[in-house]
């Protein structure tokens, strides 16, 4: 492949990414801001638990997901991820220039339509675009940018905590204005040329139905997918609780602390996407490279279940939680619900299926005050549960799909 042609999937992979950014910002945004809101606003612990539940980080992301995805198989993946961008950047707005209580709950889930929306439309465009033996490098890159988006929110709400509610509104303005931004740069993008050959194969119509993704193989395909990664979303949204835990026991609870902790924790895992999932997915076995992942996370959350917390615990369980979680499950899923189903069908399902776990994890967050209540080491036990779950369905019913073209897949499935 060419330099040029290489740069230009490079940049594709990128701007597709960036909702990642979106997402994971928005969701960071919003919990910098709930504390300020209920200020403000006088907001009761019921609504801002409402306002979480609907917001990015569950039920609005994946009605999103839901519609978004089954658009972007019908109409295309460029018109969903260009205007979509506009949507986000509408529903941004109502946060900036809230006033009161209802204009945060619009605002809020608005950004998650938007936000659920660009994920499959992204994700999709990523693996289509990406040559055969990259494929897992280029999805690592909207893995890091995953990443990245709450280490940019978290030091932006330290250097701007003084500002109080101004503050988050900045916040949520630079990810307004990048939506923009996103929208006049994916405008210069081309379509799928994948997703364009199979508009114009005569078995379009019977291939992109939505009873055709009901079969046997890609039902069980799904539900080897969503339980993976429902199941490590719901440790990942309850792990919230034991960082504050851990640096009311372990430190000094101020906020720079909390921000350099976070912080690094996100670097290691983006340092884990970068060295060791885009290195390896694409060359080594996959199962084992996430069956590593698995047992790595399990361990790093038994040892707050076993151990009394000291500050040797926690580093070592912020070190594994963060290294393992790179190379884990929510890389994979991205990956590999890419791979499994056929063109006509690759968004919807994806769509489906992140539906299905951020609704459950909405749901979910409604449960979390009680587990809390049980105590630190039996909530630890509760969770390394989850992850436990995640690594059985994924080590057993993981793919080998490293090194081959979406074609061979497909053909690979119909045989």
């Amino acid at each position: 492949m060419s330099s040029a042609a290489d740069r230009e999937d490079w940049k594709n992979t990128i701007l597709a990414g960036l909702a990642n950014y979106i997402d994971a910002g928005s969701i960071v945004a919003g919990a910098v801001a709930l504390s300020l809101w209920k200020k403000e606003y006088g907001l009761d612990d019921s609504l801002l638990g409402l306002i979480a539940a609907f917001g990015p980080n569950a039920i609005a992301a994946g009605i999103g997901a839901l519609i978004g995805g089954r658009l972007c198989d019908l109409l295309g993946r460029k018109k969903i991820y260009q205007y979509d961008m506009l949507f986000y950047a509408f529903g941004m707005l109502w946060l900036v220039f809230s006033m009161n209580a209802w204009m945060v709950i619009i605002g809020f889930f608005l950004v998650g339509l938007a936000v659920g929306a660009d994920i499959p439309a992204s994700w999709s465009l990523i693996a289509e675009m990406a040559p055969d033996d990259k494929r897992g490098k280029h999805s690592g890159v909207a893995q890091v940018l995953w990443y990245l988006g709450p280490v940019v929110v978290l030091v932006m709400a330290l250097v701007l905590d003084s500002l109080g509610l101004l503050g988050a509104r900045i916040i949520f303005a630079h990810l307004a204005i990048l939506a923009i931004a996103l929208t006049f740069l994916r405008s210069k993008m081309k379509e799928s040329q994948r997703w364009v050959e199979a508009q114009q194969s005569g078995e379009t119509a019977q291939r992109g139905r939505w009873q055709d993704l009901f079969t046997s193989q890609h039902i069980g395909s799904m539900a080897f997918l969503t339980g993976t990664y429902l199941f490590w979303n719901l440790w990942a949204g309850t792990n919230g609780f034991f960082f504050p835990y851990i640096l009311s026991t372990v430190g000094d609870q101020s906020q720079a602390t909390s921000v350099a902790v976070q912080t690094l924790s996100f670097l290691l895992g983006m340092a884990s996407i970068f060295f060791i999932f885009m290195k390896l997915a694409d060359r080594v076995n996959q199962r084992l490279l996430f069956g590593i992942s698995a047992v790595t996370q399990v361990i790093g959350m038994a040892l707050l279940a076993i151990f009394p917390l000291t500050l040797p615990i926690a580093i070592i369980h912020v070190f594994l939680m963060s290294v393992g979680g790179g190379f884990g499950a929510q890389s994979f899923f991205q990956l590999w619900s890419s791979e499994m189903f056929p063109t006509a069908l690759r968004a919807t399902a994806q769509g489906l299926m992140f539906a299905v776990v951020r609704i459950v994890l909405g749901i979910f967050s409604f449960f979390v005050p009680a587990l809390v209540a049980t105590g630190f080491h039996t909530l630890a036990w509760i969770l390394v549960g989850f992850l436990a779950i995640s690594g059985v369905i994924g080590f057993v019913w993981a793919p080998r799909n490293e090194g081959k073209s979406l074609e061979q897949l497909e053909a690979e499935r119909a045989a």
